[in-house]
């Protein structure tokens, strides 16, 4: 007998890969796979290795099973999302410019500098999962996570970038 998939259950198939299953049709899933992108598969499938599983007698809503699968993407892969520039930064330089003057400044595309920063924001997140999945003590993950904290406060200047402010960077505000 097959095992029942509820939405957002975790998986790793032999060739998509790691995916989350975002629906459930008569014969199949719908799972969506980092890699390939969303692909039918058979309820009888067994060789995948079901790395969470979800019930599946809850009845959920399309728009929440993806926000719950993007909250899983986020939380569990290194893949980063397309965050926009503000629009009043597209095709901007920005120019740093010694004070001596002997000296060249440097053009750098604010896109190009833009994308960077993201990667970073990205990369923070991705660091604070695995912090929180690991099997360090809690007093140590508290205190890494008060660091990464204050790392995003130390990068709030560069909120003025994002055109949104849900993508923006958040430090610590204060007890």
């Amino acid at each position: 007998m097959a095992i029942v998939l509820g939405i957002g259950s975790r998986v790793k198939h032999p060739a998509f890969g790691d995916g989350v299953v975002i629906g459930a049709e008569v014969v199949a899933y719908k799972v969506c796979f980092i890699t390939y992108g969303i692909k039918l598969v058979g309820k009888e499938y067994s060789s995948w290795e079901i790395i969470e599983k979800i019930e599946a007698d809850e009845k959920v809503s399309f728009s929440e099973a993806e926000k719950s699968l993007i909250k899983i993407l986020k939380a569990w892969s290194d893949i980063s999302e397309v965050v926009p520039l503000g629009d009043k930064w597209k095709n901007g330089i920005l120019i740093l410019k010694p004070d001596d003057t002997a000296l060249k400044p440097k053009e750098i595309p604010i896109d190009t500098f833009f994308h960077k920063i993201v990667m970073v924001r990205d990369r923070l997140r991705v660091m604070e999962q695995r912090i929180n999945a690991s099997h360090l003590s809690d007093e140590d993950k508290v205190n890494l996570q008060q660091y990464i904290t204050r790392i995003y406060g130390s990068l709030t200047t560069f909120n003025v970038l994002f055109k949104n402010k849900e993508d923006q960077f958040v430090g610590d505000k204060g007890e």
